[in-house]
């Protein structure tokens, strides 16, 4: 098991982290590491190591060890297995939680809501005997049978962001047992504690032989390797745009299965009959909840209607932004937490600056001093961004929310579908007929009609569609079960 630092996060505390390889904590085989601390208060956390393509190795010759026996366990074995998974995530969600506030930054409420959003994923695995049942169709020919079975891919591999520390590998982790695979967590650098602490308690259930899951910490090295090794047969990733479609490229031509969640800019339609308590505190959330750091954050807001009905929705916009509390995510009462560092803050105030220098209006200003770590930013808001401006066309991932004007629907689908990306859209409406047109037409895999933030369900697959995602089978719901397996057809006759 991991050392555990102590609360207070002293120096004579700092640990540097291990990687987790055929059911022990192993030393990296690198010397090099980077630095984990809280975004809140700049306290050192742990030292992270940037693992080599050795300990890659190890890794992969562990849970390629493991692979076999687990893979032909019976599935009712590996879903008691997935069921003791939930309970011992479910039994510590609380200290998750604060890990993630701790680690990530986000606020308490919205850690807790991620963690909880983690285990529906587990939830749901827990139905694979049922998803996993095959297909026969008896006398094709005389004495000629046919059936469809599905067998584990192999060895597996989810290399995972900083933004969801807790929820996003239990997008993978679950799934990828269940169905009988060996599965290795490349975890984000920046904040790994959490998921070093879910693995701690996976490796706590007698059900999961050593070697089933392992976890290697690290960034470029690790990552390449993963990408190329070849005992590795599928490879699930979520990041930016650019890096989703480096892995789906990089991860295919070794011959991998590949799943890639890339980046989004995700437009909120707010039409003249919104429900202003609904819009605001829908828009609010999705904007500047969690800093804005999420792949489902709405950082476009497309005001319709004549410049009167524009402007008044602004103006609520900006007055329930204006009410906000910035702060430290443990403090219950903050609203908008700091960004991951003090260097996501500094890069998020140059695109404001670039955005005033291209004659942007800033409405609402949140530029400040960055608060005890110098990571702090507060709601943002600019006016008058060119369609073109990076403001609209690019994931900025912070809490700026872009503003763009539109006469009516059919001016604002054809803004919000102008984007390169599709990971997800929102309306604000009463109108029935507004919102069954728009969820019609718009060209996003994750709709939402009054919701701020449409997230999915685990039940329900993560639908990013044009360059949000690489890949043919997406996150969670029946994609999991079908990425994480192969169907094999056997034609008999007797």
């Amino acid at each position: 098991m991991p050392d555990t630092a102590t609360p207070t996060g002293t120096q004579a505390a700092v640990r540097t982290l291990r990687n987790h390889i055929g059911g022990e904590w192993r030393e990296a085989s690198s010397s090099e590491s980077i630095e984990d601390r809280n975004p809140a208060t700049g306290e050192l956390l742990a030292r992270v190591p940037l693992s080599s393509a050795a300990d890659v190795d190890e890794a992969v010759a562990a849970a390629r060890g493991a692979a076999r026996e687990w893979g032909e366990s019976s599935p009712l074995v590996r879903m008691r297995a997935v069921f003791a998974l939930r309970e011992v995530l479910d039994a510590n969600r609380e200290e998750l939680a604060a890990l993630v506030t701790m680690d990530m930054g986000k606020t308490i409420a919205d850690a807790r809501g991620e963690v909880g959003r983690g285990i529906e994923s587990v939830e749901a695995a827990c139905g694979l005997p049922h998803v996993l049942k095959g297909e026969s169709l008896t006398g094709v020919a005389r004495g000629v049978d046919v059936d469809l079975i599905r067998q584990p891919v192999g060895v597996v591999a989810a290399i995972t962001p900083f933004n969801f520390p807790a929820m996003i590998p239990l997008w993978f982790l679950p799934y990828a047992i269940a169905t009988g695979n060996s599965f290795i967590l490349k975890p984000s650098e920046q904040d790994p504690l959490a998921s070093e602490r879910i693995v701690e308690l996976a490796q706590g259930i007698p059900e999961i032989p050593a070697g089933v899951i392992n976890l290697v910490h690290g960034a470029r090295e690790a990552v390449g390797s993963l990408l190329e090794h070849p005992g590795i047969d599928a490879i699930s990733f979520v990041g930016s745009a650019a890096t989703a479609r480096l892995v789906a490229s990089t991860a295919s031509a070794t011959g991998k299965r590949v799943q890639a969640l890339g980046g989004a800019k995700n437009s909120m339609v707010v039409m003249p009959d919104a429900d202003p308590d609904l819009m605001t505190t829908g828009l609010c959330s999705s904007a500047f909840g969690a800093a804005g750091q999420r792949c489902l954050a709405g950082s476009v807001a497309v005001l319709v209607g004549d410049r009167a009905e524009q402007d008044r929705s602004l103006a609520l916009i900006v007055d329930a932004a204006r009410a906000l509390t910035v702060g430290d995510g443990a403090d219950p009462s903050t609203d908008v937490c700091p960004l991951v560092s003090p260097a996501s803050r500094e890069r998020v105030e140059g695109e404001i600056d670039r955005a005033l220098s291209e004659g942007c209006e800033i409405v609402l200003d949140g530029r400040r001093d960055g608060g005890a770590a110098g990571a702090e930013l507060g709601p943002t808001i600019i006016d008058g961004a060119a369609p073109d401006s990076r403001m609209i066309s690019e994931e900025l991932f912070g809490p700026v929310l872009a503003v763009q004007r539109a006469a009516d629907l059919q001016a604002a689908l054809d803004l919000v579908n102008a984007s390169r990306y599709g990971n997800s859209s929102v309306i604000f409406t009463s109108s029935g007929g507004s919102a069954r047109e728009y969820r019609a037409r718009v060209q996003a895999g994750m709709i939402g009609v009054n919701i701020g933030v449409a997230a999915p369900v685990a039940w329900f697959p993560f639908a990013g569609w044009k360059d949000s995602f690489d890949g043919d089978l997406h996150a969670n719901g029946r994609d999991a079960f079908d990425f994480y397996t192969r169907r094999k057809v056997i034609t008999s006759r007797w």
